[in-house]
């Protein structure tokens, strides 16, 4: 029989023991939630902060370029892969990416440049490292379209367009660089001729009037033919500037000039289309840093002649052969 003061609580059965480890038990289920807490914390902030950093995707932009990459062990295809099977994954890549709300560029990826970028900075070719870093140097220099979910199929050749007209207002820019200064005056005849180019511009804008104007410039030089294309939307109000799209004055302004500068030949013409109206065609040649007006007679022979065999062609119907206008003050550098 106990005595009466005893509890009945031995050394096995102390009723404060059970109680003690319910309470770690319950710390320890604490404890294991607030780190849960915190790992789902910390992976939703990198989460968030992923969708702050841009990405860059290097696109091939044939077959050619395609098989001249496989010949890479790293690369991600071999020769036994095809072209079309790698657009396929390249576009489920920028839908991804998209998807996740990561602002996406696309850059022209050129096998060849890609090998001299190696060569002449030491990089192995053969390792994904160095396809990303020359992939993040042509992000940060090189042809690139941003990512707006187009079909794969309508990317690239907008891509190849835009590395056209990146190397074509380059080398525009190189020949007004080159050309020196007026052995008379000692101006700048680079300077001098996009400002006159500038001009010129503003003035075909203002002849055109109102409606949708196509205007294409092409230069010819000892080593590319040069072109640039001009797409404006204008009101006629004289208080409202034509609506052009991106940079393409710029381009056509700098190849313009380019064609002013050397002095040699070249040609634009503008089709013009308002609504309730015929569409009108108006022309010019370039000749010994002049942009001269040519004829309505010129106008339709240089539409209606085929510029590879030179026969003539049937004019296309509700399009009116218009003359040239003055668009262009002459300056006196030759």
């Amino acid at each position: 029989m106990p005595r009466n003061n005893d509890t009945g609580a031995g050394p096995g059965n102390d009723p404060t023991r059970g109680t003690d480890r319910d309470r770690t038990t319950a710390a320890d289920r604490g404890t294991d939630r607030d780190r849960t807490t915190a790992r789902n914390l910390d992976s939703h902030r990198r989460r968030a902060l992923r969708r702050e950093v841009p990405s860059t995707v290097g696109l091939l932009a044939d077959a050619g370029d395609f098989a001249a990459m496989c010949g890479y062990r790293s690369f991600g295809f071999d020769r036994r892969a095809d072209y079309a099977d790698y657009l396929h994954h390249v576009d489920g890549l920028l839908r991804s990416l998209a998807a996740r709300g990561i602002h996406t560029t696309v850059a022209l990826f050129d096998p060849d440049e890609y090998a001299e970028y190696c060569g002449e900075n030491g990089l192995d070719p053969d390792t994904s490292e160095t396809r990303t870093r020359f992939t993040a140097e042509l992000a940060a220099g090189g042809t690139v379209l941003p990512y707006a979910g187009q079909p794969i199929d309508e990317l690239v050749p907008l891509l190849v367009d835009e590395a056209v007209r990146h190397a074509t207002w380059e080398y525009a820019t190189a020949v007004l660089a080159g050309v020196g200064r007026c052995a008379d005056c000692g101006e700048d005849i680079g300077h001098a001729s996009f400002d006159r180019a500038a001009d010129a511009l503003e003035r075909l804008l203002a002849g055109a009037g109102p409606g949708h104007h196509h205007f294409v410039c092409s230069i010819p030089t000892e080593d590319e033919q040069l072109v640039a294309v001009l797409h404006a939307d204008s009101s006629g109000a004289p208080d409202t500037p034509p609506r052009i799209e991106g940079r393409e004055s710029l381009d056509f302004v700098t190849v313009l000039a380019a064609g002013l500068a050397l002095g040699g030949p070249g040609g634009l013409v503008v089709r013009s289309t308002t609504e309730g109206h015929q569409d009108r065609v108006h022309g010019w040649r370039l000749d010994r840093g002049r942009l001269t007006a040519l004829s309505a007679a010129a106008v339709f022979n240089a539409y209606c002649t085929d510029a590879d065999t030179g026969d003539l062609v049937a004019p296309e119907p509700g399009v009116e052969y218009c003359p040239g206008y003055e668009v262009d003050d002459p300056g006196p550098h030759h």
